[in-house]
């Protein structure tokens, strides 16, 4: 009996884990590197995927609003061939959205890390 403790615990651990981890080929960028990017957007796309209410609130120009759960179903809007950074409130929705890209097919995906919450413009 004592063993499957064991092995709810490695299943828990395991889960947690693989939240925290960042997902392999997607890129994290502060926000001042983000302020360099936005100075070459050159064959780059910049989606904000908090609400629309929160990008109405407050927004980084030149970002798109794509929220994240439209993502899926509005990624066909984006150039797979061209990189894609993502940003949200804090970095953990732009983390998600970063994975589902990966997933759809994408390569080039940088998050941005603190996300808006750590924008000093």
């Amino acid at each position: 009996m004592e063993y499957i403790n064991y092995i709810l615990i490695g299943i828990l651990v395991y889960l947690l884990l693989k939240r925290l981890i960042p997902t392999k080929g997607i890129r994290h960028i502060s926000t001042d590197q983000l302020k360099k990017e936005l100075k070459e957007t050159k064959n780059k796309q910049f989606i904000d995927v908090r609400s629309p209410g929160e990008f109405k609130g407050n927004h980084i120009r030149g970002f798109k609003n794509l929220p994240l759960h439209q993502l899926s179903q509005k990624a066909t809007t984006l150039d797979k061939d061209n990189e894609v950074v993502v940003i949200c409130q804090s970095g953990m929705r732009s983390q998600k959205a970063c994975s589902q890209l990966k997933k759809l097919g994408f390569k080039n995906i940088t998050n941005v890390k603190g996300g808006v919450s750590a924008w000093r413009p």
